[in-house]
C-alpha cells in the first residue's frame, strides 16, 4: 500500500497482480489498483477527470486520460473519502501508474491532484 499525501488530499493506493486473467507467455499481465480519495480540506470537491501514464519495464509508455472515474465523477465531502477499482494490463511483469485527477470546489475553482509514481509488480519480482 503506498500513501500519497499533500496538504488538501490523501492518496492511497493498492495494487494487486491477478494471476487468473493474465498470461504471461502471451506478455499479458493484469494488475488491479484500488484508489482512496480523502478529503481533508474544508470544502466539498468533485473529480471531473483523471489522467494515467502507465509506463512498463520496456520503457513503453500508455496514457489513460477522460471524464470521471470509473463511470463516476465523485463529489467528496470534507473529512469522507472515495474509494474505487481500476485495471491495468502491461507487457511486463514489472511497471509504474502516475497521473493526476482534475478536481472542482463548491466555489467552481479547478485545481490539480497530482497522484505521484506507483509501482505495479509481481508478487516477489523485487527483492
Amino acid at each position: 500500500m503506498t500513501n500519497m499525501k499533500n496538504a488538501l488530499e490523501t492518496i492511497t493506493v493498492q495494487t494487486q497482480f491477478i494471476p487468473d486473467q493474465s498470461d504471461p507467455e502471451d506478455l499479458r499481465f493484469i494488475f488491479s489498483y484500488t484508489i482512496t480519495i480523502t478529503n481533508n480540506t474544508d470544502k466539498a470537491f468533485q473529480v471531473l477527470s483523471r489522467y494515467w501514464l502507465i509506463t512498463d519495464a520496456n520503457g513503453e509508455t500508455t496514457t489513460v486520460e477522460g471524464e470521471g472515474i470509473v463511470g463516476e465523477k465523485p463529489h467528496i465531502i470534507p473529512g469522507t473519502s472515495y474509494t474505487y477499482t481500476s485495471g491495468c494490463l502491461l507487457k511486463t511483469p514489472l511497471g509504474t501508474m502516475q497521473g493526476y485527477y482534475q478536481i472542482i470546489d463548491d466555489q467552481q475553482k479547478t485545481s490539480i491532484i497530482d497522484i505521484p509514481v506507483f509501482q505495479l509488480a509481481l508478487p516477489n519480482i523485487i527483492h
